[in-house]
């Protein structure tokens, strides 16, 4: 980042209000008698200041200006041009030669513009402020005034009130008295604004603190519960969410509402604030402030959200560079941009504890559940504990001093432990010394056996684990006490799939566990509900959940450095040997479950054997279904759905009928056996229903009968049953709203490039394929079933029947032959994801499947992306067995088993010309990505 910083300038050396003046008089003067003209030379010379204001600050912003300066020195040019256009309408084009008592008017700037502080694309408030009722004359100001602003390009809030009126709304309405309590005089009746001022005070602030205090946390809620309520989310609102400027304009406002001051910089100064709080507060609102005024100058627009498109190109535009770490993977300046993001939003949050804990001293808080209820009331009674040290104060777990600390460092995890067992908030005191305690805690007390348990029982026998563990994150001290985890914090990764900082994934992964273990998940983890009670390890799981994401980033990849940091904590822990391997072995494979689930065929003997070779125990089995879950559902809204549960399921029973056989060494075998008796059966049964559909299900494979369940097969027969009669195809789709997609089956004769043309014409009508399962009888007769939802991660044509009805017309027509042409996606349509540069990725592998080849390819996800590469694979003539789709946000990872007329792809040079072609199909998407204008970084493939 860059080192130094610009001096503040002067305003006059940006825009000279006196030479603005003379060149509005000298216009006016050459134009008398023409309105229209006086008018458009007024804009125009004032369009000029205004676009030279902007693009000084803009460039001293480049050279290292702060954000503060910045957004006070656009403030200032905006005075300047509002003040010159006030004096020029009021001297040369509607001026009172003789004004009378009533048309006096005076200028404020309020909201945020009052504040002294704009960000370039901001919106600007004014209050046109008069002693009594409107006048023609007032009425001409400000309409010229106003239609003027609109011109030079201002979006401008306004309104025209007496001092009067201002006073009775401030007191009926709390948004218009934070408005006026920020009302800075521009220009005119200087008495005016005065009388404002003093009237609000007396009138309106007065005896009123507490109720406007709980009126602003009340708001501040609100508007976290729209933004979401976690500061850690990967594309946040610099302004409205939580962590962001909003938070601290509220400090500002409660602060100045109960202690008057002119500016931030003279309320900053009062004795009741720390000086390292004061440095702190300014230091965020610099960073936030800087951010947004880039957002603003890079998209011309005032944009507020730091989107994935703009990450690289604000981190450029700041300074940040990649980092390169030590035989492990680079940190691209993406994420060191945003990790200071975070860390900031953290700051801010303390921020707010510390001040409500002076203002608390002062205006008491009378609930025990937070900083959201600011009322009036009694002194709250302090409560004795029978834990030294601690008490309760006002309903909140408090310290006696930062005393209890030092005599026993344990204490700082005591203080939350205690926390979570009583179910009670922490006070502002309390967390505050926490925060300015974490020099205590050092590698002794991290070797601690007692601490190390005080640790086990918040983390694996705590009331709410999560709550609490994100409580630490908050104080700095579960990072301090376990560094591997403090690497991690206000981490993120630059892609689509995480919702979340790495960190923030990771505490609420435990809480998905602690929700499955007191069955709160019982509908939508059925399994991981009911095989919890059966893990005999409680400890090692939560472990391995808190630890499994240690590793990004580290040498040997995510995975081994993962369990070498599971390993380290451990052993410091003071666990025994056993434990500690079974911690690491999780971390390490923690991936692993999906990866076979979700890109493997799950009904193929040598997938399940490969898998229950690495697994190897039934508790290592629990373990991670339990682990796969809350990690997948945690990882952010919507990535869980009914179809990775269902393919879950369906490789953990398969795998656990392989254990309860006990021979390991013929797992294949066992696994084969097992598919064949359930096809058996199910093949039976669906035979004795209807005996005429003998021919069908003796010739389905053997997969199909595992695959599906006999009402779903009975319906698949009388589907393939229409399309016999109906030209050789058919086609059906529902809403399958378990797997939160819509289901499609098609039944055809079996032909090359059938597979490929039914995923154009999913594609074809903006369909996205997030599963498909393709079985081919030995008569050559088609099944294939196609999970899919819309652009917005919901069930195809769940809110429009239509629809699904347009979905089975154009399957049908394509299973005969006539795909829907596919449209050319263009690179300016590919939004957000333009952002990130994906390399990539084609692999062919012939020891996954004893029967077929199975090749991955993974690259920038995009609509027809798997009609595309199912065209090569049918150009190269070969056939497609089975289909699994998966997707990480931007990315997708679509894998296919594959065979020629012959068997397995095992000539060397055919599968390196699949490979060159699969390769370029992906590239081609890469390339049309390319953006000459904002910035790309590499996007993080970690998980």
């Amino acid at each position: 980042m860059r080192a130094a910083r610009l001096r503040p300038t002067r305003i006059e050396y940006v825009v000279d209000g006196v030479r603005l003046r003379a060149l509005l008089s000298a216009a006016a003067l050459d134009c008398i008698g023409d309105a229209g003209e006086q008018r458009r030379r007024a804009i125009e010379i004032l369009k000029g200041a205004l676009f030279r204001g902007r693009m000084i600050a803009k460039e001293r912003l480049e050279n290292g200006a702060g954000g503060l300066e910045t957004a006070r020195l656009l403030a200032g040019v905006t005075d300047e041009v509002v003040t010159a256009l006030y004096d020029f309408t009021t001297t040369h084009m509607i001026r009172a030669r003789n004004p009378t008592e009533g048309e006096r008017l005076t200028l404020l700037a309020v909201g945020g513009y009052g504040r002294g502080a704009l960000a370039p694309y901001s919106d600007i408030d004014l209050l046109f402020l008069r002693p009594y009722k409107q006048t023609a004359h007032v009425e001409s100001v400000i309409e010229f005034m106003l239609y003027a602003l609109w011109d030079l390009g201002f979006k401008v809030g306004h309104a025209s009130r007496t001092v009067d009126e201002c006073v009775r709304l401030s007191r009926e309405d709390v948004t218009i008295r934070t408005s006026i309590l920020e009302a800075r005089r521009l220009t005119g009746d200087e008495q005016l604004g005065q009388t404002l001022v003093k009237r609000f005070h007396d009138e309106v602030v007065k005896g009123t603190g507490a109720e406007f205090v709980a009126a602003k946390l009340k708001e501040r809620d609100e508007r976290h519960a729209r933004a979401g309520v976690s500061r850690f989310m990967v594309e946040p609102n610099v302004k409205e969410g939580k962590g962001g400027l909003r938070d601290l304009h509220t400090l500002f406002w409660i602060a100045r509402y109960l202690h008057p001051a002119d500016s931030l910089d003279a309320l900053l100064k009062l004795d009741m604030f720390h000086g390292r709080d004061v440095r702190a507060f300014i230091r965020a609102f610099d960073f936030l402030e800087a951010v947004r005024a880039h957002l603003h100058f890079a998209t011309g627009r005032p944009e507020e959200r730091i989107s994935f498109d703009l990450q690289p190109e604000i981190a450029r535009r700041m300074g940040y560079a990649d980092r390169t770490r030590p035989g492990g993977d680079p940190t691209p300046a993406v994420e060191r941009f945003m990790r200071r993001y975070f860390l900031i939003a953290r700051e801010v949050g303390a921020l707010t504890r510390v001040f409500a804990a002076k203002l608390e001293a002062e205006h008491l808080k009378t609930a025990p559940r937070g900083l959201s209820r600011f009322l009036t009331g009694r002194p709250p009674r302090r409560q004795s504990l029978d834990e030294p040290g601690f008490h309760i104060d006002g309903g909140r777990l408090t310290v006696d001093g930062p005393q209890t600390f030092e005599a026993d460092p344990a204490n700082l995890l005591r203080l939350f432990r205690i926390a979570d067992q009583r179910d009670l908030d922490l006070h502002p005191d309390a967390f505050t010394a926490a925060t300015r305690g974490l020099a205590l805690i050092t590698s002794k007390l991290r070797r601690d056996p007692a601490a190390a348990e005080i640790f086990l029982d918040i983390l694996a026998r705590g009331r709410d684990p999560q709550r609490t563990l994100e409580l630490m994150n908050e104080a700095g001290v579960l990072g301090r006490y376990l560094p591997e985890f403090g690497r991690i914090v206000a981490q993120m990764q630059f892609n689509m799939y995480h919702s979340y900082t790495v960190d923030e994934h990771t505490l609420r992964a435990v809480g998905v566990i602690a929700s499955i273990a007191a069955g709160r998940f019982q509908e939508d983890h059925p399994l991981a509900t009911a095989i919890m009670p059966l893990i005999e390890d409680r400890e090692a799981l939560f472990l391995a959940m808190l630890l499994h994401d240690t590793g990004k980033g580290g040498v040997g990849g995510q995975e081994k450095a993962g369990a070498r940091a599971a390993r380290q904590a451990c052993e410091r822990l003071g666990l025994e040997r056993s434990k500690i391997e079974m911690v690491a072995w999780i971390v390490e494979h923690h991936l692993m479950m999906s990866d076979f689930a979700q890109k493997r065929d799950v009904t193929d003997p040598a997938t399940v054997a490969a898998f229950a070779r690495i697994v190897e125990n039934p508790e290592r089995l629990r373990l991670l279904l339990v682990l796969t879950v809350a990690d997948i559902r945690a990882v952010g809204p919507g990535v869980w759905n009914g179809w990775k549960g269902q393919l879950l399921r369906e490789l953990y029973g398969a795998t656990e009928t392989v254990f309860r056989g006990g021979r390991m060494s013929d797992a294949t075998g066992m696994a084969r056996r097992r598919l064949e008796a359930k096809a058996y059966d199910s093949r039976s049964a669906l035979v004795a229903a209807d005996p005429e559909a003998r021919a069908w299900a003796t010739a389905m494979e053997d997969a199909y009968f595992v695959a599906f369940p006999a009402d779903e097969q009975r319906a698949h027969l009388a589907l393939w049953r229409e399309a016999e009669a109906n030209n050789g195809a058919a086609a059906e789709a529902r809403i399958r709203a378990d797997r939160n997609a819509a289901e499609a089956v098609v039944a055809a004769r079996d032909r090359e490039g059938l597979f490929a043309d039914l995923a154009q014409a999913i594609a074809s009508l903006g369909g996205n394929v997030v599963g498909a399962r393709i079985f081919t009888s030995q008569r050559g007769e088609a099944l294939d079933a196609f999970y899919i939802q819309d652009v917005s991660g919901q069930p195809f044509g769940d809110k429009s029947p239509r629809s699904l009805a347009r979905l089975v017309e154009a399957l049908e027509a394509a299973a005969l032959g006539r795909p829907p042409a596919l449209e050319a996606r263009k690179a300016g349509e590919l939004g957000r994801t333009a952002a990130f540069a994906i390399a990539p990725a084609v692999t062919i592998d012939n020891e996954a499947s004893a029967g077929a080849t199975v090749i991955e390819a993974s690259g920038r996800d995009r609509p027809g992306l798997l009609a595309a590469l199912a065209r090569v694979l049918a150009e190269a003539e070969l056939s497609i067995q089975s289909a699994h789709i998966d997707n990480y946000g931007e990315r997708a990872v679509d894998a296919f088993y594959v065979v020629t007329r012959r068997g397995k792809l095992t000539e060397p040079t055919r599968a390196a010309g699949v490979r060159v072609r699969l390769l370029e199909t992906l590239e081609d998407t890469e390339s049309a990505a390319a953006r000459p204008r904002l910035e790309r970084a590499r996007a993080s493939a970690a998980r």
